[in-house]
């Protein structure tokens, strides 16, 4: 797979990189990544996903772009409020770097749809705030082989992990808390979003060239007010409904 002028001197500061260089910049390119949730998470890991060189980006939501929307999730300006968030995202995207294929998806993820609208993906990202369509994205995930990357947020901490058959999301999160916290509920400060969706970028452009360490089985969590991070490991659950 060979690079015009223009994606070589785009690419430059990967090309250079060891644990990159044409390589792992090829493999970028071939790949597709799909991104359930367009929103704090998913906007700005889409951004650096395009413009990193990722051959196509699937963007599933089916959300419309709302003015609260502007604090954190930076794919998105004045002039896109009410518009559906994956077209909006895709002229994004597409002005960011014209050489990544954008799939707009604008359905809602759920367990009928999961598995069409992952179809040909390599790795997953989920950045929504509803435990159905965090478990219907695991599920299918768990049953293609799909790399998952996943990140949350709220108030003033985030956290990342990555899930690649055991364990899996539904190990760490066995069932939907009842009094579950969205932003909307509890906050969120905006530049938050932008920590966590990079880090769920800098996971898959991971995971994609095989550069380092990937959180595989472990979660990162970030406390921004603090200013601290650690790790811990996810065990496997024997009885997960899903991969146990």
């Amino acid at each position: 797979m060979s690079f015009s002028d223009d994606e070589i001197e785009r690419y430059a500061r990967h090309l250079v990189l060891a644990e990159i260089g044409g390589p792992g910049q090829q493999r970028l390119k071939a790949a597709r990544v799909g991104i359930v949730g367009l929103g704090g998470v998913g906007a700005p890991a889409a951004l650096y996903l395009a413009a990193a060189g990722v051959g196509a980006l699937r963007l599933i939501d089916d959300d419309r772009v709302g003015l609260s929307n502007l604090q954190r999730q930076i794919a998105f300006s004045e002039a896109d409020v009410g518009e559906p968030k994956v077209e909006a995202g895709a002229a994004r995207l597409a002005a960011l770097n014209p050489h990544v294929e954008i799939e707009p998806a604008p359905e809602r993820l759920t367990t009928d749809n999961a598995a069409w609208l992952l179809e040909d993906c390599d790795v997953v990202i989920d950045g929504t705030d509803d435990f159905g369509a965090r478990f219907a994205t695991n599920a299918a995930c768990v049953a293609a082989g799909l790399p998952l990357v996943s990140g949350a947020l709220g108030r003033w901490s985030g956290q990342v992990g990555v899930f690649a058959g055991r364990p899996c999301y539904r190990c760490l999160v066995a069932e939907a808390p009842p009094d579950a916290e969205t932003c909307a509920r509890v906050g969120v400060v905006g530049a938050l979003a932008g920590v966590v969706g990079s880090m769920c970028a800098l996971e898959t452009v991971k995971l994609i060239t095989g550069a380092g360490r990937p959180l595989t089985g472990r979660l990162l969590l970030y406390d921004g007010l603090a200013g601290t991070a650690r790790t811990v490991g996810v065990a496997a659950d024997p009885a997960c409904p899903v991969c146990g």
